[in-house]
């Protein structure tokens, strides 16, 4: 059986000053010889990873809370605390602690000496304890002096504490701040603010809990009205009695948890609005009034889960939530049930409805403070009760308030867990229609929210990115959630999302580009994009069905940079995915036509839009994406030859020659192939092993057809390798020379003007040293005398040059220039031995 002496949760305090949960484990002790100490030692309960490695330093300050609490600082800024499941635990590794630092294990605190002079050390060791001066009127300034002189020496903040503790001093100051206020004495209520922020900075659980006590909070409060720094008092205790009201949504019977909610309220309160904000010296000084109120917490979520859940058949393994089980009575056992059965009443008038949600939204607000097991019981319960249908109407509500309230709560459950509201979302499809869907509901309020920000929208699109998220998706040995929601969202759902996308792109411009829609369609078009990269199937066949691409490319036209941008985005997604079904789909519908046009439009101005778009084509560049290449340089060449700030567009002119001279000539390509593949060594065991194989085969051994090149033909068959690479050489020379010479005509002017209107000349250009392709002649297929103006560029389907047949790649179309090669290559296949033929032509 487990101990659960050594039971314990790993808390540390963030930034925020609020306690973050490290994990469940059991504690231990003992010397780490990395850390040359004793130390503490918490391993996880789940894997056993450690959680926490702490050595137990002679000079740090740990204090005991709560009889459960183990609180202390490993550094400047970093607390830590070990919550006990039980107190025998607790009180076990006090004394561990104690022992090594060598005090005694009765003392709620250990301290550390700082800063103190040898005089001021040898008083505080040889005094037993610090004597206060009488709590009487006369004397208020002497310990408001005392308490201040004591706060920057910890042993003396110790010993004053102690002192207070013992001698129910803070009792005796409320009554004197009674006498204070009647007879009116500013000075002596002023020299009470001071006491009592002072004891406040003593930092101890003790303390605070007598403060804290139902008689005692609000006199605590009267006195910190009285800042000396301030002209008039504040009316802190006005407020809290007569403006603060507490509502009891669902009834509340159990005493002890109404008296806990309104003490967390009230110490709440004190430290968000009654204390001075502290400084950077008392910060750390208020951290176990910090830890006060995140256990208080704890206990109010843990004694109305432990209401609701008793009566569902779940119980508690903590000890502090599980203790309350017994003060739950019979009649609190039904308290959620009632909760969301007034929620989904239509009976239940707006404002009872109001404060319901706002109730159960700081409810799920509270849950994050309990620990992962109760916190899974807790949604677990809120879902059986339905908390997704009781959303659903909310949702429905005119009420902004409400509906804002509905999403934080909503908000909670997908973060917690995502595959339950899927799953919700996915039944109710079988029976409602798709309005009325609760997913639906979510992007329709994304859609129409009025906050010119959109700051509800961008909130309610990053739950819908949360549950389009594959990577939370569970796959089990039935079924796959990702192929089940996935196929659901795109039938039921897309639609509705990329509604506005299309409503507003019908035409070559936005029909609103104001800033609001622009930023709506922004964030459609993130999530799109977002799809694109983790939705293969689905979002393509959504894309091509549905013409996406092209009605997002209009929003390059928009006068907003961020939304264009957005746009080339999404494209960009595309074509990193180097998907062919993509490819197709983007040279079919001539879609860099918009991206060329916003590129041109930009001009001279050096901005996003224009690395955005050179990124792009330098990507098809660097990457050699020979269709999407190929499809630019034959139709937009003519707009980007002039641009010579960047070698980006003349590169891919490169590439598309390269690759038609690869197709034009076969032969060089398989030249190229043998070079390679000479230009690698061989293993030498496989030459040994081949070697051997030729000298014990015998000549009658090889098969008919097999070719063997002859001695005497061997000099004939070196001329024959040579000569295509002699020819290929004269060509890469004659074509550097015409290169150099277009460059040294083209004048730097830098960048091309955004005047620039497309049009084509159908006269061929001048050869170059690539033999001419089909695209280079006017009336064949895709060339550029088809072509009119950039807006209806080739619309015929792209040009075929050449199929591959058993003899090589032969071309449609012959034209004149290709006859002496064609006699050149005739004549070079006649005087080559039969063996090197059949090679190359392979």
């Amino acid at each position: 059986m487990t101990d659960t002496r050594r039971r314990v949760k790993v808390y540390t305090l963030n930034e925020d000053r609020q306690w973050d949960d490290r994990g469940t484990g059991h504690v231990s002790s003992g010397y780490v010889e990395r850390l040359k100490g004793m130390s503490l030692l918490v391993r996880a309960e789940s894997d056993g990873s450690l959680l926490l490695e702490s050595k137990i330093n002679p000079n740090t300050a740990y204090q005991k809370q709560q009889d459960t609490l183990i609180v202390w600082s490993e550094a400047e800024n970093y607390d830590l605390a070990l919550s006990f499941q039980e107190k025998a635990g607790c009180d076990e590794i006090w004394e561990k602690i104690c022992q090594v630092q060598g005090k005694d294990p009765s003392v709620d605190i250990t301290q550390e000496l700082v800063d103190e002079s040898e005089e001021e050390r040898f008083d505080d060791m040889s005094s037993p304890g610090l004597e206060l001066p009488p709590c009487e009127l006369s004397r208020l300034d002497e310990v408001a002096e005392l308490v201040a002189s004591s706060l920057p020496s910890p042993l003396r903040r110790e010993k004053l504490a102690l002192a207070v503790e013992n001698e129910g001093y803070i009792r005796k100051l409320l009554e004197l701040f009674h006498v204070c206020e009647d007879l009116e004495n500013q000075e002596g209520l002023h020299h009470l603010y001071d006491i009592i922020k002072g004891i406040f900075l003593l930092n101890r659980t003790a303390l605070f809990e007598v403060m804290f006590s139902e008689e005692c909070i609000m006199d605590v409060i009267g006195c910190l009205e009285f800042d000396p720094s301030l002209p008039q008092p504040r009316r802190h205790r006005e407020f809290l009695t007569k403006t603060a009201k507490f509502k009891e949504v669902i009834p509340i019977s159990d005493p002890e948890l109404k008296q806990k909610i309104h003490q967390t309220y009230r110490v709440q309160y004190i430290q968000d609005m009654v204390l001075p904000t502290p400084s950077v010296f008392e910060e750390n000084m208020l951290s176990t009034l910090h830890s006060f109120i995140f256990f208080n917490k704890v206990e109010i979520v843990g004694m109305l889960q432990a209401c609701a859940l008793r009566y569902s058949g779940v119980t508690f393994s903590h000890s502090r939530t599980a203790r309350f089980e017994s003060c739950c009575r019979e009649d609190d056992e039904k308290f959620l049930t009632d909760l969301f059965a007034q929620l989904t009443d239509e009976a239940t008038d707006d404002d009872k409805r109001h404060e319901l949600v706002n109730f159960l939204k700081e409810f799920c607000a509270f849950s994050q403070t309990l620990q992962p097991q109760n916190r899974d019981a807790f949604f677990k319960t809120l879902s059986n009760m339905g908390i997704l249908p009781a959303l659903e109407v909310i949702l429905g509500m005119d009420d902004v308030q409400v509906r804002s309230a509905a999403t934080d709560i909503f908000s909670y459950l997908v973060e917690y867990n995502p595959s339950m509201v899927r799953e919700f979302v996915m039944q109710e499809s079988q029976q409602n229609d798709d309005d009325i869907l609760l997913i639906n509901l979510i992007i329709e309020h994304m859609i129409c929210d009025t906050d010119p920000e959109l700051g509800g929208a961008v909130q309610l699109m990053g739950l819908l990115r949360t549950l389009v998220d594959p990577e939370n998706m569970l796959a089990t040995a039935n079924k796959t959630e990702k192929t089940e929601f996935l196929s659901f969202f795109y039938k039921h759902c897309m639609h509705v999302l990329s509604a506005p996308l299309l409503a507003n792109t019908t035409e070559e411009k936005p029909s609103k580009d104001d800033f609001q829609t622009s930023q709506l369609l922004a964030l459609i078009l993130e999530l799109l994009t977002f799809c694109v990269e983790h939705h293969t199937y689905h979002i393509k066949n959504y894309i091509i069905n549905k013409d996406i691409l092209r009605r997002v490319l209009v929003l390059t036209a928009s006068r907003h940079a961020f939304l264009a941008l957005c746009a080339l985005r999404f494209m960009r997604k595309i074509i990193g995915l180097k998907d062919e079904f993509y490819n197709r789909y983007i040279m079919r519908n001539f879609l860099f036509e918009p991206v060329v046009k916003a590129f041109l439009n930009n001009g001279s101005r050096y901005n996003l839009m224009n690395s955005a778009i050179i990124e792009m084509f330098e990507y098809l560049r660097v990457e050699d994406m020979k269709s999407l290449t190929a499809h630019v340089v034959e139709n937009y060449w003519k707009a980007l030859e002039d641009v010579d700030y960047v070698q980006t567009f003349k590169g891919l002119k490169l590439r598309y020659e390269q690759q038609r001279e690869r197709q034009d000539n076969p032969k060089l390509d398989s030249m190229r192939s043998i070079l390679r593949n000479h230009r690698y060594r061989r293993d030498t065991r496989t030459l040994e092993d081949e070697e051997e194989m030729w000298f014990n085969a015998d000549e009658d051994d090889l098969e008919d057809g097999e070719a063997v090149v002859p001695p005497s033909d061997k000099t004939k068959s070196d001329d024959d390798l040579m000569d295509p690479i002699s020819k290929f050489m004269e060509r890469r020379k004659l074509k550097d020379t015409e290169e150099k010479e277009v460059l040294a005509k083209t004048s730097l002017t830098g960048r091309q003007s955004p005047s620039f209107k497309l049009s084509f000349s159908s006269a061929p250009k001048p050869a170059l040293a690539t033999p001419p392709s089909a695209s280079h002649h006017p009336g064949s297929p895709g060339s550029p005398g088809a072509i009119a103006s950039l807006g209806i560029a080739a619309k015929s389907p792209p040009p075929t040059t050449a199929v591959t047949t058993k003899g090589g790649l032969v071309g449609l179309v012959d034209y004149p220039d290709d006859d002496e090669e064609d006699e050149d290559d005739a004549e070079n296949k006649e005087s080559m031995p039969l063996a090197k033929k059949s090679k190359l032509g392979s």
